[in-house]
């Protein structure tokens, strides 16, 4: 039916209070020279495609307002004459929400006088599903926003035989319509030349409110000074989650609700009846069916063996197998050469140039950069099988089939693929637990992930289990000290499940946790979406966590490099006047300079300072200095106790074992006992001792309130584990 004009009667609602509209932002958007253009729609109905078509390379990622939830932006080029802005929002099935992501979507599109507000929204539909992705248009078009409807998978709708009459259904929707496949490219230079036009408001209604809504709807439309009353309906439904509404807007709306009794819930299912309703009408004048389906989907043969309560754990797990191998092993060829890179750029500038500066841009800026450019090897790999798994449509049947058992630990079915790849590197582990819609899963996996044993113990576990480990046979063919390592991580694993647990019991949200999951059908990945995916993770990861990774790395050279007063000069000088009087060599010398620079520093003081606090646990301020240096990075303690007890980095591992037996403590004992070494080891296994997780947490959660509280939790866990441990055995 025709919409008519909506011109308010206002003898028609009550007299009620008008809200004074500000104007700031409305000017600010009227002075904006880009066209802004939000993408909306379904789950799987090709959405993200179609924004990578759109906008290519020119993507950047932020965040909402005064919310987590990230916020996908890019610049497309429609016409040689015309730019647009294109956001990239959270897929959605209505606009009542049920999760975070999802209510960033009606805080954008409420709030008319924003200066996020869109000039109008592009609404992607699976052609092959039209009756489940035209409830959320009809939702929209109420709105009163200008829309144009992207018909995407028009090939698959094809397939089964579903015929579209695109003319009929532009007639019975009011919009204009393209059909499209956003994976192939096809249809966009038509969607590109539409959406350049100044599009008015669709012309059809969908849906009424009931007539004792009105006078209610129509106060709230007054006070808000709303264009329409779908608009205020939404108000009346959402208004605690608005996030734009004043305490008094809030209490203003909840008044009249209680006044006219009125119940969001029986009234948000009605709408979806009528709406359902309306649906099926137009399909049928538009839709027609030319062939019927004899031979089961090949998507349902392939599921049996890929979902099997079997065969579909084994092919899973044998995939995961893969990417960890992939992550872990492969990733280190270009991680080495970054290594040697960084290290040649460091070598080339120390040996023809000098001076304090120098020192800071090798041993500080340079070294804390190749922190950063290290990881990119495995960034890039991870999210290429996950990108690889989501555009294939496997990466749907992993969460259905893990969300029964990690549901039990308060994770989510997608918290399989960060678990595992944290025992490579957390970093890149935590970012792919972006995939997670559910705010209260995301959080929950992101915080646990760290305590997985990833690749930058596995230096310290080396050389701890090697000295208290011996290396037996047992049954023949499995090594002692390989039990002992897989027994560290699954001390890890086991203690990450059950952090879940407990977080789950104490962390309060009222978005709910539920899993529903559509099966998208089986495709070949688009490369151009996979290649896409990898730049936007790395270009995330280098500007957003590397800043500061940088600057503690250049806070951690300084406390190393620097002592108070002129304490690194003395000790120096008396170390080089004692090494003259033994005759050592001046590799020997410049050792021992080194290791008296070190206990002398400001990080020495502090890991004096710190040595009554850690002495429970076995520790000394050798040790502390150690566990100060190796946040940076845990690898780094080798090469600190390397350089504290004298022994060369290059110095093979028997070496160091021996330097480390011969250590004796404060009576003459040997210092390396097996129970010091054990609480070393338990220390290792839960501390968070990596400022490139804590940077990467920061960037995924945007503030500091969780990176912190993780810091503390396993800090915290990492003392009492160790403590327990030392006291138990030594």
């Amino acid at each position: 039916m025709a919409r008519a004009e909506s011109n308010f009667d206002s003898t028609v609602a009550p007299a009620a209070p008008s809200r004074p509209v500000g104007q700031d932002e409305a000017q600010l958007r009227s002075r904006k020279s880009l066209t802004r253009i939000a993408l909306i729609g379904n789950p799987n109905s090709g959405k993200s495609s179609l924004f990578n078509q759109l906008t290519g390379l020119n993507q950047k990622v932020g965040n909402f307002p005064g919310v987590t939830v990230d916020r996908k932006t890019g610049t497309s080029q429609l016409t040689p004459q015309h730019r647009a802005e294109i956001i990239d929002l959270p897929g959605t099935y209505s606009l009542y929400p049920k999760s975070l992501d999802e209510k960033v979507i009606t805080d954008l599109l409420y709030d008319k006088e924003s200066a996020q507000y869109p000039d109008f929204v592009v609404v992607t539909v699976d052609a092959s599903n039209l009756r489940r992705s035209l409830l959320l248009f009809t939702q929209l078009a109420d709105l009163g926003l200008p829309t144009v409807l992207a018909l995407n998978m028009t090939d698959v709708a094809e397939q089964h035989g579903v015929h579209i009459d695109i003319a009929q259904l532009q007639y019975e929707l009011g919009v204009p319509i393209i059909p499209m496949n956003a994976r192939k490219g096809i249809g966009i230079a038509a969607l590109k030349i539409v959406i350049a036009q100044q599009l008015g408001a669709p012309t059809v209604d969908f849906y009424s409110p009931a007539e004792e809504l009105l006078p209610m709807i129509r106060q709230i439309r007054y006070y808000f000074n709303l264009h329409n009353d779908y608009l205020a309906l939404h108000y009346a439904h959402q208004f605690r989650q608005i996030s734009f509404l004043s305490a008094d807007d809030r209490q203003y709306i909840q008044e009249l609700t209680q006044q006219y009794g009125f119940e969001p819930t029986p009234q948000q299912a009605q709408e979806t009846i009528a709406r359902y309703a309306r649906i099926n009408d137009i399909l049928l004048n538009t839709v027609s069916v030319t062939r019927t389906e004899r031979q089961e989907p090949y998507s349902n043969r392939l599921d049996r063996v890929l979902t099997h309560k079997v065969w579909g754990y084994l092919i899973f797990f044998g995939i995961l197998f893969l990417m960890f191998q992939a992550v872990f092993a492969w990733a280190s060829y270009p991680m080495d050469l970054i290594d040697q890179g960084v290290a040649w750029i460091n070598g080339l500038i120390q040996t023809n140039f000098s001076g304090p500066l120098i020192d800071l841009l090798t041993e500080g800026v340079l070294a804390g950069l190749g922190g950063v450019l290290i990881f990119i090897p495995q960034i890039a790999l991870l999210f290429a099988f996950i990108a690889v798994l989501e555009e294939t449509g496997y990466m749907a049947r992993v969460t259905f089939m893990m969300d029964r058992i990690m549901r039990k630990f308060g994770l989510n079915g997608k918290s399989i693929v960060p678990l595992i790849s944290g025992v490579a590197c957390a970093v890149p582990a935590i970012m792919s637990a972006r995939t997670i819609e559910n705010w209260k899963d995301r959080m929950i996996t992101i915080f646990v992930t760290p305590l997985m044993s990833c690749s930058a113990r596995i230096p310290v576990y080396t050389v701890l289990i090697a000295f208290v480990v011996p290396a037996e046979p047992v049954l023949g063919i499995f090594n002692l000290q390989g039990f002992a390592l897989m027994g560290l991580y699954l001390l890890g694993f086991v203690t990450a499940i059950v952090s879940a647990l407990l977080l789950k019991l104490i962390l309060k949200t009222k978005e709910r946790s539920y899993f529903i999951m559509e099966f998208p059908v089986y495709r070949w990945p688009r490369w151009k979406n996979v290649g896409l995916t990898i730049m936007e993770k790395v270009k995330a990861f280098v500007f957003q966590a590397g800043k500061v990774i940088v600057a503690i790395s250049v806070i951690l050279w300084v406390l190393a490099s620097y002592g108070p007063g002129n304490a690194l000069e003395q000790v120096e000088a008396k170390t080089r006047v004692a090494a003259v009087r033994q005759q050592l060599s001046p590799e020997e010398t410049n050792l021992r300079v080194a290791a008296g620079r070190l206990e002398n520093s400001y990080a020495g003081v502090f890991g004096r300072t710190l040595e009554p606090a850690i002495r429970p646990l076995g520790f000394d301020w050798k040790i502390g200095i150690a566990l100060i240096t190796s946040f940076a990075a845990r690898e780094v303690f080798v090469g600190t106790i390397s350089t504290i007890y004298s022994v060369g980095q290059d110095a093979d591992m028997r070496t160091v074992q021996q330097k480390l037996a011969a250590e004796k403590d404060e009576n003459g004992q040997p210092f390396f006992t097996p129970a010091r070494a054990f609480s070393l080891l338990v220390f290792y296994v839960f501390a968070m001792q990596c400022m490139s997780t804590l940077a990467v947490v920061y960037r995924e959660t945007k503030g500091w309130r969780w990176p912190l509280a993780q810091l503390l939790y396993m800090t915290a866990l990492a003392y009492g584990s160790s403590l327990l441990v030392y006291q138990v055995f030594k």
